[in-house]
C-alpha cells in the first residue's frame, strides 16, 4: 500500500503542488529596497575611494585653491588699476582747471598791461613841453572800430604851472576821399566847448561813408576866433 502511493506522487499522474513564500509582499519589497541602496551607497564609496586613489579629488582641490587665489589677484589688480584710474582722471581734471585759471590770468594780465602803457603815454603826455606855448595838443589819436566809424582822442595840456583856466573850443576835421574826390568832415556840426585846467582828455566817436579814405585828422583848439593849438595826425 506504501509502494503504490510512493509511485502515485513520482509518476506523472501525481497531484500538482503549489509552493508559496510566507513573507508577506511589503516585507519583499523593504528587503528589496534596503538591498538597492546598500548596493548604490557600494558603488559611490567605491567612486569616490577610486578618485582618491587616483588623486584626481586632491588635483581638484589645488586647482580650486590656486583659481580663487588668481581671481583674488586680479580683483586686488583690478582695484589698484581704478583707483590709478580714478587718480589719473582727478589730476586730469585738476590740470585742465588750473590751465583755465591761468589763462584768464594771462588775459587779465595782458589787459592790465595794456591799460598801463595807455597810462603811461597818457602821462607821459603830461609832462611840460620845453616850448614856450603855454596851451598844446599834446596827444592825437584815430582808430577805425568799425565799418564806417572811426573814434578819436585828444589830449589837451597847459604847458605853464598854475596857469588859469582855458576856455576855448575843440575842433577835428577828418580829410581824404571819396569816390577819388576830395572829401572832409567834422567831429561835429560846430566846435565843441572845452575847459581846460592843467589838462583834459577827450574822445568820441565819428561816422564816416564806408567808401571814404581817411588820410589826415586835424584837432584845433581856438578862442574867440583864434587858432591856440593845433596838431595835425596822418593815417
Amino acid at each position: 500500500m506504501r509502494l503504490r502511493l510512493l509511485k502515485r506522487r513520482l509518476t506523472v499522474s501525481a497531484p500538482r503542488v503549489s509552493v508559496r513564500s510566507a513573507l508577506p509582499w511589503t516585507v519583499r519589497w523593504l528587503l528589496g529596497a534596503v538591498l538597492l541602496g546598500f548596493s548604490g551607497a557600494l558603488a559611490l564609496w567605491a567612486f569616490e575611494f577610486g578618485k582618491d586613489i587616483a588623486g584626481l579629488d586632491r588635483n581638484a582641490k589645488q586647482e580650486l585653491e590656486q583659481l580663487r587665489a588668481e581671481v583674488q589677484v586680479l580683483r586686488s589688480e583690478l582695484g589698484k588699476s581704478q583707483s590709478i584710474s580714478n587718480t589719473s582722471e582727478s589730476l586730469l581734471t585738476a590740470e585742465k582747471v588750473a590751465q583755465e585759471q591761468l589763462m584768464l590770468q594771462i588775459r587779465q594780465l595782458e589787459t592790465d598791461n595794456q591799460a598801463l602803457r595807455s597810462d603811461l603815454g597818457f602821462f607821459e603826455r603830461l609832462i611840460p613841453g620845453t616850448g614856450s606855448d603855454a596851451l598844446s595838443i599834446r596827444g592825437l589819436q584815430v582808430e577805425r572800430v568799425a565799418e564806417g566809424q572811426l573814434k578819436w582822442q585828444v589830449l589837451m595840456i597847459q604847458a605853464q604851472k598854475n596857469a588859469p583856466d582855458f576856455k576855448g573850443l575843440l575842433e577835428l576835421a577828418f580829410v581824404g576821399t571819396l569816390d577819388g574826390k576830395p572829401w572832409s568832415v567834422n567831429h561835429a556840426p560846430a566846435p565843441q566847448s572845452v575847459l581846460i585846467k592843467s589838462y583834459l582828455r577827450q574822445e568820441g566817436v565819428v561816422d564816416v561813408p564806408a567808401q571814404a579814405v581817411v588820410k589826415t585828422v586835424t584837432a584845433r583848439i581856438l578862442q574867440g576866433g583864434v587858432v591856440k593849438s593845433v596838431q595835425t595826425l596822418k593815417l
